[in-house]
């Protein structure tokens, strides 16, 4: 068991970017580093970048004074999209790394730093670190979302950490919305993410402006020559009908799965996250109204509905708080054991 109090290196693999930083037990983030992911690269070349990028954070850490001369890091956590299995330590093939089968993460991490490590997925450990230090900081039950490029998630159900019975719960991007809809991973169409999430918002966007022709109607995102989810959401914002109409949609949906999940789990707090939220007060405040009258009236009355309080270090206080645990930082929930 490594040695409670000491920080620990977070380690947060994406599909596009690498960030990594050095977590102090309250949460505080020094060293915070990031590059792209290079994913075609492959796996192992990946990875060597992204542990010489960890040694780079934990000598900024020392730099800063997060670490003390000659003290060096309690564990390491590592946060990645699954499928994955976190009790092995293990990537089986997360989606948004091809070709990365089987990939013995947990083990190379030990090997690498000398220190116990530990892997999650990537949304389970976002929803962990909104827990113990962002937004949920004090709630009992609580549900996190991410709403960027797709669609994931997590919860914090009776003070514990719900990883489900493979280590993969949470994929709150699968529920399903629309039945026969618009395709979305895997086998299952009209799925949240492939309504609500960044990419669904550009495409769906795209996909109106392009018929608008045969429609006499305009919009400013037709000038533009791509269309991304935050154009969408700045048009709607200026009064733009037809980004109004996208979005209106975008959150009349993601409340339909909110007000489901609130349903089931009746949480003390709902907390969204991820890039799609940066619109702020125009997805907030219609999504609350939607939830709370589609909820059951106790589980509505029981919950609130705020935004991420993490930012942009949510993927590297997310491990760092699973790696927190493994150092015996005398964490305020149970979680399942890591070896």
């Amino acid at each position: 068991m490594a040695a409670a109090g000491r920080p620990v290196l977070g380690l947060d693999i994406g599909g596009t970017k690498l960030a990594v930083g050095v977590v102090a037990s309250d949460g505080t983030v020094s060293g915070f580093l990031v590059e792209p992911t290079r994913r075609e690269e492959g796996h192992e070349i990946v990875l060597r970048r992204l542990f010489d990028l960890g040694r780079r954070s934990v000598a900024a850490a020392r730099a800063e004074g997060a670490l003390g001369a000659g003290e060096d890091i309690a564990a390491v956590g590592i946060a990645c999209g699954g499928p994955l299995d976190s009790r092995r330590g293990v990537l089986t093939g997360p989606l948004h790394l091809p070709g990365w089968i089987d990939v013995p993460v947990v083990d190379l991490a030990r090997r690498e730093f000398g220190v116990p490590a530990a892997l999650d997925n990537d949304a389970t450990a976002a929803a962990y670190g909104e827990y113990r230090f962002g937004a949920g900081r004090g709630t009992e039950t609580m549900v996190y979302l991410t709403v960027s490029t797709g669609v994931g998630g997590g919860a914090v159900i009776n003070g514990r950490l719900h990883r489900g019975a493979a280590g993969n719960g949470g994929e709150y991007g699968h529920i399903a919305v629309q039945p026969g809809g618009r395709p979305g991973f895997g086998n299952r169409a009209g799925t949240l993410e492939a309504y609500a999430s960044g990419t669904a918002i550009a495409q769906r966007a795209t996909e109106v402006v392009a018929a608008l022709g045969s429609t006499g109607r305009s919009s400013v995102l037709a000038a533009l020559p791509v269309i991304r989810a935050e154009d969408v959401s700045s048009a709607a914002r200026d009064g733009d009908p037809v980004a109004r109409e996208i979005w209106d949609e975008t959150v009349e949906i993601l409340a339909s799965a909110v007000a489901d999940l609130v349903n089931i789990l009746e949480p003390n707090l709902v907390v969204l996250g991820g890039g799609v939220t940066r619109s702020g007060a125009l997805l907030l405040d219609p999504l609350r109204r939607h939830v709370y009258a589609q909820a059951m009236p106790p589980a509505a009355a029981a919950v609130r509905i705020e935004l991420a309080e993490l930012g942009d270090t949510v993927g590297v206080v997310g491990a760092g708080a699973v790696a927190l645990d493994l150092a015996g930082s005398g964490a305020p929930i149970t979680l399942d054991a890591h070896v």
